[in-house]
Protein backbone atom coordinates (compact mmCIF):
# COMPACT_ATOMS: atom_id res chain seq x y z
CA UNK A 1 0.00 0.00 0.00
CA UNK A 2 1.18 3.56 -0.83
CA UNK A 3 2.20 5.19 2.40
CA UNK A 4 1.80 8.89 3.57
CA UNK A 5 5.72 11.10 3.37
CA UNK A 6 6.76 10.86 6.61
CA UNK A 7 9.66 13.47 5.79
CA UNK A 8 10.05 15.91 3.42
CA UNK A 9 12.50 14.75 0.01
CA UNK A 10 15.79 16.28 0.55
CA UNK A 11 15.94 19.00 -2.16
CA UNK A 12 12.38 20.37 0.15
CA UNK A 13 14.20 20.57 3.65
CA UNK A 14 17.05 23.17 1.83
CA UNK A 15 15.63 26.66 1.98
CA UNK A 16 11.83 27.25 2.99
CA UNK A 17 10.11 30.49 1.98
CA UNK A 18 10.44 32.29 5.64
CA UNK A 19 14.32 31.42 6.04
CA UNK A 20 13.81 29.74 8.70
CA UNK A 21 14.11 25.75 7.75
CA UNK A 22 13.92 24.63 11.33
CA UNK A 23 9.90 26.21 11.86
CA UNK A 24 9.05 23.91 8.85
CA UNK A 25 10.69 20.78 9.90
CA UNK A 26 8.54 21.36 12.93
CA UNK A 27 5.30 21.74 10.93
CA UNK A 28 6.34 18.26 8.71
CA UNK A 29 6.99 16.42 11.28
CA UNK A 30 3.37 17.50 13.22
CA UNK A 31 1.60 16.57 10.13
CA UNK A 32 3.51 13.24 10.09
CA UNK A 33 2.55 12.46 13.11
CA UNK A 34 -1.19 13.63 12.80
CA UNK A 35 -0.92 11.37 9.50
CA UNK A 36 0.40 8.37 11.20
CA UNK A 37 -2.66 8.36 13.66
CA UNK A 38 -5.13 9.09 11.06
CA UNK A 39 -5.43 12.41 12.23
CA UNK A 40 -6.34 13.93 8.36
CA UNK A 41 -8.06 16.86 9.52
CA UNK A 42 -5.86 18.39 11.61
CA UNK A 43 -3.16 17.59 9.38
CA UNK A 44 -4.70 19.61 6.67
CA UNK A 45 -5.76 22.52 9.07
CA UNK A 46 -2.08 22.69 9.92
CA UNK A 47 -1.02 23.01 6.47
CA UNK A 48 -4.18 25.53 5.43
CA UNK A 49 -2.23 27.53 8.49
CA UNK A 50 1.01 27.46 7.37
CA UNK A 51 0.27 28.38 3.70
CA UNK A 52 -1.96 31.13 4.98
CA UNK A 53 0.89 32.34 6.79
CA UNK A 54 3.23 32.07 4.13
CA UNK A 55 1.35 31.26 0.53
CA UNK A 56 4.77 30.76 -1.01
CA UNK A 57 5.51 27.60 1.36
CA UNK A 58 5.94 24.84 -1.78
CA UNK A 59 6.27 21.69 0.87
CA UNK A 60 2.90 22.41 2.55
CA UNK A 61 1.18 22.17 -0.95
CA UNK A 62 2.90 19.30 -1.61
CA UNK A 63 2.18 17.34 1.34
CA UNK A 64 -1.57 18.84 1.67
CA UNK A 65 -2.17 17.56 -2.44
CA UNK A 66 -0.68 14.15 -1.31
CA UNK A 67 -2.85 13.59 1.56
CA UNK A 68 -6.03 15.26 -0.29
CA UNK A 69 -4.76 12.30 -3.14
CA UNK A 70 -4.88 9.85 -1.00
CA UNK A 71 -8.44 10.61 0.07
CA UNK A 72 -9.46 10.35 -3.16
CA UNK A 73 -10.04 14.62 -2.95
CA UNK A 74 -8.87 14.34 -6.22
CA UNK A 75 -10.17 18.23 -7.44
CA UNK A 76 -9.03 19.50 -4.36
CA UNK A 77 -5.55 17.34 -4.50
CA UNK A 78 -4.72 18.90 -8.18
CA UNK A 79 -5.57 22.19 -7.30
CA UNK A 80 -2.99 22.10 -4.61
CA UNK A 81 -0.24 19.78 -6.66
CA UNK A 82 -0.83 22.59 -9.38
CA UNK A 83 0.12 24.95 -7.15
CA UNK A 84 2.97 23.68 -5.94
CA UNK A 85 4.61 22.55 -9.23
CA UNK A 86 4.00 26.84 -10.42
CA UNK A 87 6.15 27.10 -6.88
CA UNK A 88 8.80 24.22 -8.31
CA UNK A 89 8.41 24.00 -12.15
CA UNK A 90 9.61 20.74 -13.66
CA UNK A 91 9.82 19.07 -10.40
CA UNK A 92 9.68 15.15 -11.00
CA UNK A 93 7.98 13.81 -7.23
CA UNK A 94 4.86 16.40 -8.06
CA UNK A 95 4.86 15.18 -11.70
CA UNK A 96 4.37 12.24 -10.52
CA UNK A 97 2.56 12.41 -7.89
CA UNK A 98 -0.08 14.15 -9.75
CA UNK A 99 -0.28 11.66 -12.18
CA UNK A 100 -1.11 9.10 -9.93
CA UNK A 101 -3.56 10.98 -9.08
CA UNK A 102 -5.35 10.90 -12.16
CA UNK A 103 -5.27 7.89 -12.47
CA UNK A 104 -6.53 6.74 -9.30
CA UNK A 105 -9.13 9.23 -10.06
CA UNK A 106 -10.56 7.66 -13.43
CA UNK A 107 -9.98 4.22 -12.20
CA UNK A 108 -12.74 5.06 -9.21
CA UNK A 109 -15.16 6.29 -11.72
CA UNK A 110 -14.48 2.88 -13.91
CA UNK A 111 -14.92 1.06 -10.60
CA UNK A 112 -18.54 2.79 -10.15
CA UNK A 113 -19.33 1.68 -13.76
CA UNK A 114 -18.37 -1.83 -13.40
CA UNK A 115 -20.35 -1.92 -10.24
CA UNK A 116 -23.04 -0.54 -11.88
CA UNK A 117 -22.83 -3.42 -14.55
CA UNK A 118 -22.45 -5.93 -12.44
CA UNK A 119 -18.88 -6.81 -13.60
CA UNK A 120 -17.47 -7.10 -10.14
CA UNK A 121 -14.76 -8.86 -10.67
CA UNK A 122 -13.02 -6.25 -12.59
CA UNK A 123 -14.14 -3.72 -10.56
CA UNK A 124 -12.35 -4.71 -7.58
CA UNK A 125 -9.01 -5.36 -9.45
CA UNK A 126 -9.35 -1.48 -10.40
CA UNK A 127 -9.75 -0.74 -6.63
CA UNK A 128 -7.33 -2.63 -5.83
CA UNK A 129 -4.59 -2.26 -8.45
CA UNK A 130 -5.25 1.50 -8.68
CA UNK A 131 -7.14 3.22 -6.44
CA UNK A 132 -6.44 1.78 -3.11
CA UNK A 133 -2.53 2.15 -3.84
CA UNK A 134 -3.01 5.75 -4.78
CA UNK A 135 -5.65 6.32 -2.44
CA UNK A 136 -5.55 3.87 0.62
CA UNK A 137 -7.22 6.00 2.84
CA UNK A 138 -10.11 6.79 0.56
CA UNK A 139 -13.46 6.07 2.48
CA UNK A 140 -15.61 5.82 -1.03
CA UNK A 141 -13.36 3.47 -2.61
CA UNK A 142 -13.45 1.25 0.61
CA UNK A 143 -17.60 1.56 0.76
CA UNK A 144 -17.29 0.39 -3.05
CA UNK A 145 -14.71 -2.40 -2.06
CA UNK A 146 -17.17 -3.99 0.29
CA UNK A 147 -20.68 -2.95 -2.02
CA UNK A 148 -18.42 -4.94 -4.68
CA UNK A 149 -17.52 -8.02 -2.46
CA UNK A 150 -21.30 -8.65 -1.00
CA UNK A 151 -22.53 -8.53 -4.80
CA UNK A 152 -19.95 -11.16 -5.58
CA UNK A 153 -20.78 -13.02 -2.91
CA UNK A 154 -17.53 -12.96 -0.34
CA UNK A 155 -19.30 -12.73 2.36
CA UNK A 156 -16.16 -13.45 4.97
CA UNK A 157 -14.45 -10.72 2.67
CA UNK A 158 -17.26 -7.89 3.13
CA UNK A 159 -16.89 -8.34 7.27
CA UNK A 160 -13.14 -7.81 6.99
CA UNK A 161 -13.10 -5.15 4.97
CA UNK A 162 -15.99 -3.20 6.64
CA UNK A 163 -14.44 -4.07 10.49
CA UNK A 164 -11.15 -1.88 8.88
CA UNK A 165 -13.84 0.88 7.95
CA UNK A 166 -15.87 0.63 11.51
CA UNK A 167 -12.18 0.70 13.57
CA UNK A 168 -11.80 4.28 11.83
CA UNK A 169 -15.31 4.86 12.20
CA UNK A 170 -17.53 3.26 14.48
CA UNK A 171 -20.73 4.91 13.36
CA UNK A 172 -20.41 4.80 9.39
CA UNK A 173 -24.10 3.69 8.25
CA UNK A 174 -22.77 2.26 5.39
CA UNK A 175 -20.11 0.05 6.64
CA UNK A 176 -23.21 -1.07 9.21
CA UNK A 177 -25.52 -1.98 6.58
CA UNK A 178 -22.79 -3.88 4.64
CA UNK A 179 -21.41 -5.92 7.37
CA UNK A 180 -24.92 -6.58 8.55
CA UNK A 181 -26.08 -7.61 5.30
CA UNK A 182 -22.93 -10.31 5.15
CA UNK A 183 -23.63 -12.12 8.37
CA UNK A 184 -27.17 -12.23 7.43
CA UNK A 185 -26.13 -13.82 4.12
CA UNK A 186 -23.84 -16.20 6.05
CA UNK A 187 -26.99 -16.85 8.02
CA UNK A 188 -25.66 -15.34 11.28
CA UNK A 189 -28.86 -13.46 11.55
CA UNK A 190 -28.34 -12.23 15.14
CA UNK A 191 -25.71 -10.26 14.55
CA UNK A 192 -26.89 -8.99 11.24
CA UNK A 193 -29.68 -7.45 13.02
CA UNK A 194 -27.93 -5.93 16.05
CA UNK A 195 -25.84 -4.19 12.91
CA UNK A 196 -28.70 -2.92 11.34
CA UNK A 197 -30.40 -1.84 15.20
CA UNK A 198 -26.92 0.28 15.61
CA UNK A 199 -27.37 1.48 12.61
CA UNK A 200 -30.96 2.57 13.21
CA UNK A 201 -29.89 4.10 16.55
CA UNK A 202 -28.30 6.98 14.37
CA UNK A 203 -30.20 7.29 11.96
CA UNK A 204 -33.76 5.66 12.36
CA UNK A 205 -34.98 6.84 9.00
CA UNK A 206 -32.38 5.44 7.04
CA UNK A 207 -34.03 3.53 4.13
CA UNK A 208 -31.97 0.86 3.39
CA UNK A 209 -31.42 0.02 6.70
CA UNK A 210 -34.86 -0.06 7.92
CA UNK A 211 -35.72 -2.11 4.75
CA UNK A 212 -32.47 -4.60 5.63
CA UNK A 213 -33.85 -5.19 9.13
CA UNK A 214 -37.59 -5.38 8.26
CA UNK A 215 -36.95 -7.66 5.72
CA UNK A 216 -34.90 -9.87 8.03
CA UNK A 217 -37.27 -9.80 10.92
CA UNK A 218 -40.62 -10.94 8.08
CA UNK A 219 -38.30 -13.47 7.24
CA UNK A 220 -37.41 -15.24 10.42
CA UNK A 221 -41.66 -14.94 11.33
CA UNK A 222 -42.15 -16.42 8.04
CA UNK A 223 -39.82 -19.10 9.36
CA UNK A 224 -40.93 -19.80 12.51
CA UNK A 225 -44.57 -20.07 11.73
CA UNK A 226 -43.78 -22.93 9.33
CA UNK A 227 -41.94 -24.65 11.58
CA UNK A 228 -45.25 -24.35 14.06
CA UNK A 229 -47.89 -25.66 11.72
CA UNK A 230 -45.15 -28.32 11.17
CA UNK A 231 -44.98 -29.02 15.17
CA UNK A 232 -49.03 -28.73 14.99
CA UNK A 233 -49.74 -31.13 12.10
CA UNK A 234 -50.95 -28.68 10.17
CA UNK A 235 -48.91 -29.37 6.86
CA UNK A 236 -50.97 -27.32 4.16
CA UNK A 237 -50.51 -24.30 6.26
CA UNK A 238 -46.90 -25.04 7.04
CA UNK A 239 -46.28 -25.40 3.16
CA UNK A 240 -47.74 -22.04 2.37
CA UNK A 241 -45.36 -20.35 4.94
CA UNK A 242 -42.04 -22.36 4.02
CA UNK A 243 -43.34 -21.08 0.06
CA UNK A 244 -43.55 -17.85 1.56
CA UNK A 245 -40.58 -17.98 3.14
CA UNK A 246 -38.60 -18.56 0.24
CA UNK A 247 -40.28 -15.86 -1.85
CA UNK A 248 -38.31 -13.51 0.26
CA UNK A 249 -34.89 -13.77 -0.80
CA UNK A 250 -33.95 -16.15 -3.32
CA UNK A 251 -30.55 -15.24 -3.17
CA UNK A 252 -30.57 -16.06 0.48
CA UNK A 253 -28.91 -19.59 -0.16
CA UNK A 254 -27.68 -20.62 3.37
CA UNK A 255 -31.06 -20.01 4.76
CA UNK A 256 -33.05 -21.22 1.73
CA UNK A 257 -31.17 -24.34 1.72
CA UNK A 258 -33.31 -25.19 5.09
CA UNK A 259 -36.44 -23.92 4.06
CA UNK A 260 -36.55 -25.89 1.12
CA UNK A 261 -35.30 -29.13 3.04
CA UNK A 262 -37.97 -27.95 5.87
CA UNK A 263 -40.81 -28.35 2.66
CA UNK A 264 -39.69 -31.45 1.08
CA UNK A 265 -40.35 -33.52 4.00
CA UNK A 266 -43.77 -31.56 4.77
CA UNK A 267 -44.45 -32.42 1.31
CA UNK A 268 -43.11 -36.52 1.26
CA UNK A 269 -45.60 -36.29 4.49
CA UNK A 270 -48.07 -35.12 2.39
CA UNK A 271 -47.32 -37.89 -0.38
CA UNK A 272 -46.15 -35.21 -2.74
CA UNK A 273 -43.98 -36.89 -4.20
CA UNK A 274 -42.86 -35.10 -7.49
CA UNK A 275 -43.22 -31.66 -5.26
CA UNK A 276 -41.48 -32.65 -2.43
CA UNK A 277 -37.64 -33.96 -5.17
CA UNK A 278 -38.26 -30.81 -6.37
CA UNK A 279 -37.68 -29.01 -3.30
CA UNK A 280 -35.22 -31.78 -1.87
CA UNK A 281 -32.98 -30.70 -5.38
CA UNK A 282 -33.01 -27.18 -4.51
CA UNK A 283 -31.49 -28.07 -1.47
CA UNK A 284 -29.03 -30.55 -2.96
CA UNK A 285 -28.30 -27.59 -5.08
CA UNK A 286 -27.25 -25.58 -2.67
CA UNK A 287 -25.61 -27.72 -0.35
CA UNK A 288 -24.42 -31.46 -2.28
CA UNK A 289 -23.58 -32.76 0.77
CA UNK A 290 -26.70 -32.17 2.34
CA UNK A 291 -27.13 -35.56 3.91
CA UNK A 292 -30.94 -35.37 5.16
CA UNK A 293 -31.74 -34.03 1.55
CA UNK A 294 -30.58 -36.78 0.12
CA UNK A 295 -32.41 -39.27 2.16
CA UNK A 296 -35.65 -37.46 2.13
CA UNK A 297 -35.51 -36.80 -2.27
CA UNK A 298 -34.76 -40.92 -1.74
CA UNK A 299 -38.40 -41.02 -0.05
CA UNK A 300 -40.12 -38.85 -2.00
CA UNK A 301 -39.07 -41.03 -5.55
CA UNK A 302 -40.15 -43.93 -3.57
CA UNK A 303 -43.24 -41.98 -3.88
CA UNK A 304 -43.27 -41.55 -7.78
CA UNK A 305 -42.16 -44.39 -8.45
CA UNK A 306 -38.84 -44.30 -9.56
CA UNK A 307 -37.42 -46.61 -7.92
CA UNK A 308 -34.11 -46.62 -9.73
CA UNK A 309 -33.74 -42.56 -8.23
CA UNK A 310 -34.40 -43.68 -4.99
CA UNK A 311 -32.00 -46.38 -4.79
CA UNK A 312 -29.19 -44.32 -6.35
CA UNK A 313 -30.41 -41.25 -3.63
CA UNK A 314 -30.51 -43.74 -0.73
CA UNK A 315 -27.43 -45.89 -1.55
CA UNK A 316 -25.27 -42.54 -1.81
CA UNK A 317 -27.15 -41.46 1.36
CA UNK A 318 -25.63 -45.36 3.09
CA UNK A 319 -22.70 -44.30 1.54
CA UNK A 320 -21.94 -41.11 3.34
CA UNK A 321 -23.42 -42.82 6.64
CA UNK A 322 -22.77 -46.42 6.66
CA UNK A 323 -23.97 -47.04 10.67
CA UNK A 324 -27.56 -45.00 10.44
CA UNK A 325 -30.20 -47.95 10.45
CA UNK A 326 -32.94 -46.05 9.11
CA UNK A 327 -31.14 -45.26 5.89
CA UNK A 328 -30.34 -48.63 5.38
CA UNK A 329 -33.72 -49.95 6.20
CA UNK A 330 -35.20 -46.97 3.90
CA UNK A 331 -32.31 -48.68 0.66
CA UNK A 332 -33.82 -52.09 1.26
CA UNK A 333 -37.39 -50.72 0.68
CA UNK A 334 -36.37 -48.59 -2.08
CA UNK A 335 -34.07 -51.77 -3.42
CA UNK A 336 -37.13 -54.26 -3.03
CA UNK A 337 -39.56 -51.90 -4.75
CA UNK A 338 -37.16 -51.88 -7.41
CA UNK A 339 -36.97 -55.47 -7.44
CA UNK A 340 -40.54 -56.21 -7.73
CA UNK A 341 -41.28 -53.09 -10.84
CA UNK A 342 -38.69 -55.13 -12.74
CA UNK A 343 -40.69 -58.63 -12.39
CA UNK A 344 -44.63 -58.82 -14.73
CA UNK A 345 -47.61 -57.91 -12.90
CA UNK A 346 -49.69 -61.02 -13.17
CA UNK A 347 -52.69 -58.62 -11.77
CA UNK A 348 -52.22 -56.71 -14.88
CA UNK A 349 -52.11 -58.91 -17.12
CA UNK A 350 -55.11 -60.55 -15.75
CA UNK A 351 -56.69 -57.28 -15.51
CA UNK A 352 -57.63 -57.41 -11.52
CA UNK A 353 -56.56 -55.73 -8.89
CA UNK A 354 -54.66 -56.63 -5.80
CA UNK A 355 -57.82 -56.70 -3.66
CA UNK A 356 -59.77 -59.28 -6.10
CA UNK A 357 -61.25 -62.57 -4.77
CA UNK A 358 -60.35 -66.24 -5.69
CA UNK A 359 -63.10 -65.83 -7.53
CA UNK A 360 -62.53 -63.03 -9.62
CA UNK A 361 -59.25 -63.65 -10.44
CA UNK A 362 -60.98 -67.48 -11.93
CA UNK A 363 -63.45 -65.37 -13.66
CA UNK A 364 -60.88 -63.23 -15.72
CA UNK A 365 -58.48 -65.96 -16.50
CA UNK A 366 -61.75 -67.90 -17.94
CA UNK A 367 -62.19 -65.21 -19.89
CA UNK A 368 -58.95 -64.14 -20.70
CA UNK A 369 -58.14 -67.71 -21.65
CA UNK A 370 -60.88 -68.04 -24.09
CA UNK A 371 -60.53 -65.23 -25.80
CA UNK A 372 -56.74 -65.80 -26.44
CA UNK A 373 -57.00 -69.64 -27.16
CA UNK A 374 -54.54 -70.08 -30.11
CA UNK A 375 -57.73 -72.15 -31.93
CA UNK A 376 -59.72 -69.21 -31.58
CA UNK A 377 -56.79 -66.72 -32.96
CA UNK A 378 -56.03 -68.78 -36.36
CA UNK A 379 -54.64 -65.62 -38.44
CA UNK A 380 -52.27 -64.00 -35.25
CA UNK A 381 -51.78 -67.40 -33.80
CA UNK A 382 -48.29 -66.79 -32.71
CA UNK A 383 -48.89 -63.56 -30.58
CA UNK A 384 -52.19 -65.21 -29.19
CA UNK A 385 -49.84 -68.40 -27.83
CA UNK A 386 -47.81 -65.52 -26.26
CA UNK A 387 -50.38 -63.91 -24.75
CA UNK A 388 -52.14 -67.47 -23.79
CA UNK A 389 -48.86 -68.51 -22.04
CA UNK A 390 -49.17 -65.13 -19.95
CA UNK A 391 -52.62 -65.33 -19.02
CA UNK A 392 -51.69 -68.75 -17.82
CA UNK A 393 -48.26 -67.93 -15.87
CA UNK A 394 -50.39 -65.04 -14.51
CA UNK A 395 -53.25 -67.95 -12.88
CA UNK A 396 -51.21 -70.47 -11.81
CA UNK A 397 -49.50 -67.08 -9.39
CA UNK A 398 -52.65 -65.61 -8.51
CA UNK A 399 -54.70 -68.40 -8.47
CA UNK A 400 -52.67 -70.18 -5.59
CA UNK A 401 -53.12 -68.52 -2.38
CA UNK A 402 -49.61 -69.67 -0.77
CA UNK A 403 -47.70 -68.90 -3.98
CA UNK A 404 -49.25 -65.62 -4.31
CA UNK A 405 -49.08 -64.59 -0.69
CA UNK A 406 -45.28 -64.79 -1.51
CA UNK A 407 -46.11 -62.61 -4.77
CA UNK A 408 -47.67 -60.16 -3.15
CA UNK A 409 -44.63 -60.05 -0.25
CA UNK A 410 -42.30 -59.66 -3.03
CA UNK A 411 -40.88 -62.97 -2.47
CA UNK A 412 -39.12 -65.04 -4.85
CA UNK A 413 -41.19 -68.00 -6.52
CA UNK A 414 -40.10 -70.83 -8.57
CA UNK A 415 -41.32 -72.17 -11.25
CA UNK A 416 -44.17 -69.47 -11.66
CA UNK A 417 -43.87 -69.05 -15.61
CA UNK A 418 -42.10 -66.18 -15.66
CA UNK A 419 -39.10 -68.22 -18.25
CA UNK A 420 -36.60 -70.56 -17.37
CA UNK A 421 -39.14 -73.83 -19.05
CA UNK A 422 -40.82 -74.10 -15.76
CA UNK A 423 -44.36 -73.38 -17.12
CA UNK A 424 -45.50 -74.29 -20.81
CA UNK A 425 -49.19 -74.50 -21.76
CA UNK A 426 -48.71 -76.01 -24.98
CA UNK A 427 -46.23 -78.68 -23.69
CA UNK A 428 -43.52 -80.12 -26.64
CA UNK A 429 -39.79 -79.69 -26.20
CA UNK A 430 -40.05 -81.44 -22.80
CA UNK A 431 -42.29 -79.78 -20.84
CA UNK A 432 -44.91 -79.77 -19.01
CA UNK A 433 -48.17 -80.65 -21.24
CA UNK A 434 -51.40 -78.48 -20.02
CA UNK A 435 -54.68 -79.39 -20.76
CA UNK A 436 -57.78 -77.48 -20.43
CA UNK A 437 -60.90 -78.88 -20.24
CA UNK A 438 -64.19 -76.71 -19.57
CA UNK A 439 -67.13 -78.76 -18.12
CA UNK A 440 -69.66 -79.21 -21.84
CA UNK A 441 -66.51 -78.01 -23.59
CA UNK A 442 -66.79 -74.94 -26.09
CA UNK A 443 -69.73 -74.23 -28.05
CA UNK A 444 -68.74 -75.56 -31.16
CA UNK A 445 -65.40 -76.93 -29.95
CA UNK A 446 -61.81 -76.22 -30.57
CA UNK A 447 -60.63 -79.00 -32.01
CA UNK A 448 -57.21 -80.11 -33.59
CA UNK A 449 -55.34 -77.88 -30.84
CA UNK A 450 -55.25 -80.24 -28.08
CA UNK A 451 -56.62 -77.97 -25.69
CA UNK A 452 -59.14 -78.44 -23.09
CA UNK A 453 -60.36 -76.05 -20.08
CA UNK A 454 -61.38 -77.86 -16.72
CA UNK A 455 -62.19 -75.33 -13.80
Amino acid sequence: MHAFPVSLPLEFTLGCADGKPGNAAELFESVSQNIKVKRYSEALNDLNAAIETDPALSEAYFHRASILRQLCRYEESEKSYKKFLELKPGNSIGEKELSQLRQAQSALETAFSLFDSRDHTKGLEYLDKVVLVFSPACSKAKILKAKLLLAAKYYSSVISETGFILKEDENNLEALLLRGQAYYYLADHDVAQRHYQKGLRLDPEHSELKKAYFGLKNLLKKTKSAEDNVNKGKLRLAVEDYKGALALDPDHLAHNVHLHLGLCKVLVKLGRGKDASISCSEALNIDGELLEALVQRGEAKLLTEDWEGAVDDLKSAAQKSPQDMNIREALMRAEKALKMSKRKDWYKILGVSKTSSVAEIKRAYKKLALQWHPDKNVDNREEAEAQFREIAAAYEVLGDDEKRAKYDRGEDIEDMGMGGGGFNPFGGGGGQQFTFTFDGGFPGGFGGGGFGFNF
